[in-house]
């Protein structure tokens, strides 16, 4: 089977190439990307004008909720709203129920997205048992299961030993280590960030230096053991500055951030009326923090960008504030809103939003894609960088509603993925 798609401006940045291009698809895999392919009878072709046609994106920070919690979301309906949202790859978190600490679970999880097949599913495993932080997982079982990478994300790896042990082990599979940096005394009983806004909304607050100690301590240990470190939805400044040194000595350490830490500060709290769907943890940071991060994009530091797609059922979050559980999602919204508030605005040009998309992420969890090479896996998404959209979580294709861009009016939308070289139609809303 072959598929040329044509008119539309290609952005690979895993080869620098950004012009009006084709490219070519045979049997599930890239064949060429060139100028005025010549077309065949058995070619199927799909017109790309005014679109942008670029590597699959990959969303390396979601919450499948499976097993466990299929209430809140599934393996099927979060690859359905990754593939609405331009994704064609997903990597999901360990904290389930039972957590992704073993090899039956990860296989649970790669045989249910086999099954469905709206977006590649990568595990992330678990770093410790139970995920209580105590003894290490059986990671080698899960590698062979499918896992690229190990994380007790929704929780830190607070034990140094345990941490430095997990760095070192990792390295025989040549897989990140993942790390939700919070130091859970620091931030025992915040609800939101401390600073000003909590003061004044008289909220229990959870300081950034929480993350701080945490990254500081791990980087140290990365040197110590030569393995490598990533740090998921990083939100301070300082953790940003980090990392950044931690790049110039030559360290294997690399980072994301999430749309809503790189749009909305703390603030946001106030303006919503105290929403629960302002609330996710790490916090929504000070302005300061904010800044830094889209620097942090425009500088390189940030290697990719996020969603910490986070599911919670409509009751969980219609209660007070510091009773409602952390979390929004994003899965749905994170190529609009990246591309209005940061593509739009000028801050990055449109390579960089797809090498943070795309490129990144593969090359961090070192997958199939992030690239149009040739004989790579045709996995690519079509986007509009200007056409409008508003943010209505009622149609979204996720189980969840709680999202803290509703009814924003943005221009740039996913137009349709292609998935191993087949055009995905996916069910109506």
């Amino acid at each position: 089977m072959k598929l040329l798609i044509t008119g539309g401006r290609v952005v690979d940045p895993s080869q620098d190439l950004d012009g009006l291009l084709e490219v070519l698809v045979e049997d599930g895999r890239i064949a060429k990307v060139e100028e005025n392919i010549r077309r065949t009878k058995n070619t199927e072709i799909v017109d790309a004008s005014g679109l942008v046609v670029a590597p699959g994106l990959i969303d390396m920070h979601v919450h499948l909720r499976e097993p466990g919690q299929e209430y809140k979301e599934t393996v099927r309906t979060g690859t359905l709203a990754a593939a609405a949202g331009g994704f064609t790859a997903v990597a999901c978190m360990p904290n389930t129920a039972p957590p992704n600490d073993n090899r039956s679970v990860t296989e649970h999880i790669v045989a249910e997205a086999g099954r469905h097949g709206f977006a590649r599913v990568y595990p992330i495993g678990a770093v410790s048992k139970g995920q209580k932080g105590e003894e290490m997982a059986e990671i080698g079982d899960m590698v062979s299961a499918g896992v690229v990478g190990i994380s007790d994300d929704g929780l830190p790896v607070s034990n140094a030993e345990l941490m430095r042990r997990a760095l070192f082990y990792a390295q025989h599979f040549d897989i990140p280590v993942i790390q939700h940096a919070q130091d859970l005394d620091l931030s025992a009983g915040g609800v939101m960030h401390e600073g000003e806004w909590s003061t004044r909304l008289g909220l229990n607050g959870a300081p950034g230096s929480a993350e701080d100690v945490m990254v500081a301590r791990d980087v140290i240990l990365t040197e110590d053991t030569g393995g490598r470190y990533h740090v998921a939805h990083l939100s301070t400044a300082r953790s940003l500055d980090m990392v950044r040194r931690a790049k110039a000595e030559g360290l294997a350490v690399t980072c994301e951030v999430t749309p809503h830490h790189l749009i909305l500060t703390d603030e946001a709290v106030a303006e919503s009326g105290f929403s629960t769907h302002t609330k996710m943890n790490p916090p929504l940071r000070s302005a300061a923090d904010r800044e830094a991060l889209v620097n942090g994009l425009a500088d390189g530091t940030v290697d990719a960008i996020a969603s910490d797609h986070a599911p919670h059922h409509a009751d969980e979050k219609d209660v007070e504030f510091d009773q409602a559980p952390f979390g929004v999602i994003g899965v749905e919204t994170n190529l609009s809103v990246c591309l209005d508030r940061l593509v739009r605005t000028g801050i990055i040009g449109l390579p960089r939003l797809v090498e943070l998309f795309s490129t990144g992420p593969a090359r961090i969890l070192e997958l199939p894609g992030g690239t149009l090479e040739p004989d790579s896996p045709a996995d690519i998404t079509l986007f509009h960088p200007n056409r409008p959209i508003t943010v209505k979580a009622a149609k979204f294709r996720s189980k969840s509603l709680n999202t803290p861009f509703e009814g924003w009016k943005l221009r740039g939308r996913p137009e349709a993925t292609i998935l191993g070289g087949r055009l995905l139609e996916l069910p109506k809303a």
